[in-house]
């Protein structure tokens, strides 16, 4: 177990806003970073499908966070019009930066300057336990399916 003041300061906004939400899973600090969901499932020794890719877009000019399965590829075209978005296009690193306070590869569900839209892949529903980054590529923390929107006030959508 890693001491909370020993985390990044990204990943310790991250613990207090997990601890705030009633969840109780510890940030691990892996030794490699894991910033794709095939390094962190190979680095925790699960499935690639129950890590929880945080890809952060923009949609009609907004931020978006979408929290899908590490098995999918978000369809943008499909999912804009599941959600009555005109648009939705993949951010730039500095737009992930500036919505998010955190860099591409270790964007968290939560610990961000303001509440993001977020959409929760509902194929994340068929882990008992899910995987997410820790706000660094080399930080993740286990939660539950119902935590995880819970945490983000997500709507569950199915993504690819």
């Amino acid at each position: 177990m890693t001491a909370p003041e020993t985390l990044p300061p990204r990943s310790r906004l991250v613990h207090d806003a997990l601890r705030s939400h009633g969840i109780t899973g510890e940030i691990v600090v892996l030794p490699d970073a894991a910033a794709t969901a095939v390094l962190a499932a190979e680095a925790l020794g699960v499935v690639v499908g129950a890590i929880a890719n945080s890809l952060v877009f923009q949609c009609d000019d907004e931020p978006l966070l979408v929290m899908t399965s590490g098995a999918h590829r978000v369809h943008t075209a499909a999912l804009a019009e599941r959600i009555g978005a005109s648009r939705i296009r993949r951010a730039s690193a500095e737009q992930v930066r500036e919505a998010t306070g955190q860099a591409i590869g270790g964007v968290a569900p939560t610990g961000h300057p303001a509440p993001l839209r977020t959409i929760v892949d509902r194929d994340l529903a068929a882990f008992p336990q899910i995987w997410a980054a820790g706000g660094t590529p080399h930080t993740v923390f286990p939660l539950t399916f119902d935590e995880l929107v819970a945490l983000t006030g997500g709507t569950v959508q199915q993504v690819d």
